[in-house]
């Protein structure tokens, strides 16, 4: 959310986001059946029907109700689809939400569209305040997030069945060797990280800008490959103790990896499960649902490290904007390092990139007021920090300074590794 409201979008510009953003939602859904909408398959991932619906209630009780005194469409929808925040009242339990067969699919869409079109009419009319139209924006952004949980959880749904279906066919490019590894150099020393106070938005935990005092060191010039990966995963990585730490040894016998999440043995090599269905295993593109402690574990064996998020965000912020790399509805997989990148290559999308950084607040750090307030701070403990989107980030949303987070056993996003090293 924009630091100060009176820099908060004009109506109009809200408005076309507005049929954008909801629009796409609804597009993403669609391939999937009720059935599939409905389904959850772990704790940590939502049913696609829940996506579509709590989006759709953030609007709806912080903007229309809150902010233009609306009646909402069904008062008992607050205790099912408000997500974490305490001070809006009751909560559904977030494991039991696939029990959640009512309301229907049907009325969830016909409950989106009423809010669509009471918000879009305050929205041509020019009728909210700074602080409504802000909220909007912020419920757009929040939105886009929710279109990428929509695509994992659906791909991790759907990896659950014997059957291995597809969520929608794919392009792919041709087999290619991607670009050798080679090394960008930064001398350290003070550097500026974070997002300004003002020109454009971003969420509150991007702020306040900050110095940062760094080491020299050297990024590696692209992601890690699933050759590379692989050649951890056969040099037999995940049975190998002193390459983990210990909560990540422990969580690798626990739950007994020994490869990247949805990579599936056959014959005598390997099959990745992607949104077009069971795939040979691509190894030119970037190794992909990896947690932290695999991303970790194959630096310390590759000689390496994980890049500082600072370290990382330096060199991102001076890179070219290119979306290439993000959410193609006709793609929906990492693309192999195009030939002939120059610089650290696909930043902004394809994986995110793990880094060694906790997710914790910046100096000066304050949340939002209200009840957004809960929408970042409170998660500042026992995360790790991503950085740089993927191939499910919708176009427009990434940017050099964002952070996700996620605990660091986290594998069903789209993560990846990019190694660093000490320059001295």
């Amino acid at each position: 959310m924009r630091q100060h409201e009176d820099d908060a979008p004009p109506a109009a510009a809200l408005l076309e986001g507005l049929r954008t953003v909801r629009g796409l939602t609804e597009a993403l859904a669609r391939p999937l059946s009720a059935e599939d909408q409905q389904a959850q398959s772990m704790p940590d991932a939502s049913p696609t029907k829940w996506h579509l619906a709590h989006t759709t209630w953030f609007f709806e009780r912080l903007v229309l109700v809150d902010h233009a005194g609306a009646t909402p469409f069904d008062a008992r929808f607050d205790v099912l689809f408000n997500s974490y925040y305490e001070a809006l009242g009751p909560r559904h339990p977030r494991p039991r939400r696939g029990l959640l067969t009512r309301p229907s699919l049907d009325v969830v869409l016909r409950w989106r569209a009423h809010v669509d079109a009471a918000l879009g009419d305050l929205l041509a009319r020019d009728a909210l305040p700074p602080r409504a139209r802000a909220l909007v924006e912020l419920g757009l952004h929040h939105e886009q997030q929710h279109q990428e949980l929509l695509l994992t959880d659906a791909k991790h749904l759907l990896a659950q069945s014997p059957l291995a279906p597809a969520y929608a066919p794919a392009r792919r490019d041709p087999p290619a060797d991607p670009p050798p590894l080679a090394w960008h150099a930064h001398p350290g020393g003070a550097v500026e990280v974070g997002a300004p106070a003002r020109g454009g938005f971003s969420f509150d935990n991007e702020r306040p800008r900050h110095a940062v005092l760094l080491r020299p060191f050297r990024l590696a010039s692209r992601p890690v490959t699933n050759a590379e990966f692989l050649a951890f995963v056969d040099d037999g990585g995940y049975a190998r103790p002193g390459l983990w730490l210990s909560d990540g040894w422990a969580v690798v016998q626990e739950r007994g990896w020994e490869a990247p999440l949805h990579w599936r043995r056959h014959g005598g090599g390997w099959q990745e499960f992607t949104l077009a269905g069971l795939e040979p295993l691509q190894l030119a593109a970037p190794v992909t649902h990896v947690s932290y402690y695999e991303a970790d574990a194959y630096a310390r064996w590759a000689g390496r490290r994980l890049p500082l998020e600072a370290e990382w965000e330096v060199f991102a912020a001076r890179a070219p904007r290119d979306e290439a790399g993000l959410l193609d509805p006709d793609r929906l997989h990492p693309r192999p390092c195009p030939a002939g990148a120059q610089g650290p290559a696909q930043l902004l999308g394809d994986v995110w990139e793990w880094t060694a950084s906790a997710y914790a607040p910046y100096p000066g750090f304050r949340p939002a007021e209200g009840a957004v307030a809960e929408y970042n701070g409170k998660f500042m403990v026992s995360q790790l920090v991503l950085r740089g989107g993927s191939c499910a980030t919708p176009r427009g949303h990434a940017r050099a300074t964002y952070r996700n987070f996620f605990p660091p056993d986290a594998r069903w996003q789209f993560s990846g590794v990019r190694l660093a090293e000490d320059a001295a």
